[in-house]
């Protein structure tokens, strides 16, 4: 029988238990469990998750792929649901006090940050989550709704673009009970975002639709374009690793895009065509929900960004 040394030129190692690699096709023998294995690399690719219980658009968002918090949004009316997501499936938590759409999201499902947004006109109302109640925060300085880049934490969150009859350049940051002024954005939008207070990233939205801008705390700097310029979108991750999808073209868009601190690279589009849609997530591990499609949606996708880490295979002769 030829051997794996004669077809190569050298030889399987041999390991008692699976080791830590990064190496795409890396072939070893695992003596253990008596079997070959080798790290195999995972494509990117989105996948259905589990529906909304209350369809809509225009919600904010917060937390990860297996905990993400969907808030309020709009139908015909402005709602105040708050919905959770355990990486299967939603629930219902705490309603927001002031129902609204087109606001901003950020945190984690227990300790989510919900700010501005439309009632009957623009608002400057904050709520704080615990995971199960919402109660008031400090207002921010400027009521404005499609503040669908909010960033960080429910003690360090920041709000910016959006519009209040005109499209906002404003910024404010939130230490967990007052907004502060920040730095201006370049363009004045409605733009996506995704990161942390200190490092944030605005992407999309209204008038330049590709532009993207980092954030240093202090400073938005010009950073690279999207491919596909877009409004409505979804966005998920830090800013050096982000992702940005859907929205509109103007048509409904699919599109996924991935950013590594200076560039957008086209990806996997998403299975549903949508705008105004929620984002949660890392670029590895995102989560799209809601939106309007020809209607509201209440469906859910599930991202997983390209990785070898933990893809270990065993290699068979089928």
């Amino acid at each position: 029988m030829t051997t794996y040394k004669e077809i190569f030129g050298k030889y399987v190692k041999n390991y008692s238990s699976d080791p830590s690699s990064d190496i795409e096709g890396q072939i070893w023998y695992n003596s253990t469990s008596g079997t070959f294995k080798s790290e195999v690399l995972l494509a990117n690719a989105w996948a259905a998750g589990g529906n909304m219980g209350t369809a809509r658009q225009n919600l904010g968002n917060a937390g990860t792929q297996t905990a993400g918090l969907a808030i309020g949004g709009g139908t015909n009316v402005n709602e105040s649901v708050t919905e959770e997501y355990n990486g299967s499936t939603w629930a219902a938590g705490g309603a927001l006090g002031t129902a609204r759409s087109a606001l901003g999201g950020c945190g984690t499902q227990t300790a989510g940050l919900a700010f501005g947004g439309y009632t009957t006109a623009a608002t400057n109302a904050t709520e704080e989550y615990d995971g199960s109640t919402w109660s008031p925060g400090g207002n921010l300085g400027t009521a404005r709704y499609y503040l669908r880049g909010g960033a960080g934490t429910q003690t360090a969150g920041l709000a910016f673009g959006g519009t209040g009859g005109s499209p906002g350049v404003s910024t404010e940051e939130y230490n967990g009970s007052t907004w502060s002024p920040g730095g201006n954005l370049n363009s004045g939008r409605a733009c996506s975002g995704a990161g942390i207070q200190t490092a944030a990233l605005a992407f999309g939205g209204g008038t330049p639709g590709n532009a993207t801008e980092e954030y240093d705390g202090s400073t938005w700097t010009v950073g690279g374009n999207l491919n596909t310029a877009r409004d409505g979108l979804g966005g998920a991750g830090i800013q050096t690793a982000a992702l940005a999808f859907a929205g509109t073209v103007p048509a409904l868009s699919a599109a996924t895009e991935l950013y590594n601190g200076t560039s957008w690279t086209t990806t996997t589009s998403m299975g549903t065509a949508r705008r105004s849609l929620g984002g949660a997530g890392t670029r590895t591990a995102g989560l799209g929900f809601g939106g309007y499609t020809t209607t509201f949606s209440a469906s859910t996708e599930e991202f997983t960004g390209e990785t070898s880490a933990e893809n270990v295979k065993t290699i068979t002769t089928s």
